[in-house]
């Protein structure tokens, strides 16, 4: 099939043109700088707040999965620029395009859209895509990691040094290795089924514990760590700081700290298992994220 890839450049996105182009698909990419060329993909530059270049992207295209979205911002209407105004200006070139199949990466975060601008703008974006005529389906991963990702990265080097600070105690979270992910979107890329909404995870029951997800990451990295659960109010001052410090690549913002801070991260509505299933064990799948920081020089 022919697939047009909204975030192609990103962490997920990039993945998942590599597993497009490894199971025969063709891609059009969309994307802000110009790439280095690469055979099956055809990369459009252009953004989501520019019509003409979301038109030339889905031009010809049989699926379009929309993975592109914001993650930090500065307030409410940077978040909901990029994630919901984003969102429909892609369901507007599908839909004139005459496309039909339409994969929508959100997040968990929407299903709690109270607690964080960044939710909150997720849940806007799948009303739009609930209400776009299209048939979609909706992908809420947890938290996600593997080789590129540097959202995660903060936690490795922190096992490093034997410390490692999570959220407040009794928090849990799902997680998900981007392969496995990228494995669902190609899987829903090639089903015309019934509109859903679907939380994958790695098939933990129950998800994690915070404190052993760190400890997971200790062994991964090949050291014994401690786990300290971080109280919301110290959470907010380490916010602060990492604002401070890094302006505006801070990634511990008090927009995280709220939804870090909220119990329940645990996905409860599974693909169907004959659509999919995960593959890769989670400790084996951070062996393989810590193995590709050292490669690369950050770890």
């Amino acid at each position: 099939m022919i697939l047009a890839i909204t975030g192609g450049t990103g962490f997920v996105g990039s993945h998942l043109i590599d597993h497009a182009l490894e199971t025969g698909h063709t891609v059009r990419a969309l994307a802000r700088k110009p790439q280095a060329k690469r055979i099956g993909v055809t990369w459009i530059e252009g953004a989501l707040d520019r019509p003409k270049s979301l038109a030339t992207l889905v031009e010809g295209a049989d699926v379009v999965i929309h993975v592109a979205g914001v993650v930090n911002a500065a307030n409410r209407a940077g978040f909901a620029e990029g994630n919901v105004a984003g969102t429909e200006g892609i369901l507007q070139a599908t839909r004139a395009a005459g496309i039909r199949r339409f994969v929508h990466v959100s997040s968990l975060a929407a299903r709690e859209s109270t607690l964080s601008n960044y939710g909150w703008s997720k849940a806007e974006a799948e009303t739009r895509v609930q209400t776009s005529g299209l048939d979609w389906t909706i992908v809420r991963p947890p938290a996600i990691f593997g080789p590129r990702d540097l959202d995660i990265l903060d936690l490795f080097k922190a096992a490093r040094s034997g410390y490692i600070p999570m959220p407040p105690a009794g928090t849990r979270v799902s997680l998900l290795y981007v392969e496995d992910l990228t494995t669902l979107l190609l899987a829903l890329a090639e089903t015309a089924d019934a509109p859903s909404i679907m939380e994958p995870d790695d098939g933990v029951p129950n998800g994690w514990d915070n404190r052993d997800f760190a400890r997971a990451i200790g062994v991964a990295v090949g050291k014994p760590v401690k786990v300290f659960s971080t109280p919301r109010a110290i959470l907010k001052l380490a916010s602060a700081a990492d604002q401070l410090v890094r302006r505006r690549k801070a990634k511990l913002t008090r927009d995280r700290v709220s939804y870090f801070c909220h119990p329940d991260w645990v996905s409860h509505k599974p693909p169907p298992p004959a659509l999919w299933t995960p593959s890769v064990p989670t400790p084996q799948a951070l062996a393989q994220t810590a193995a590709w920081y050292r490669a690369a020089g950050l770890l």
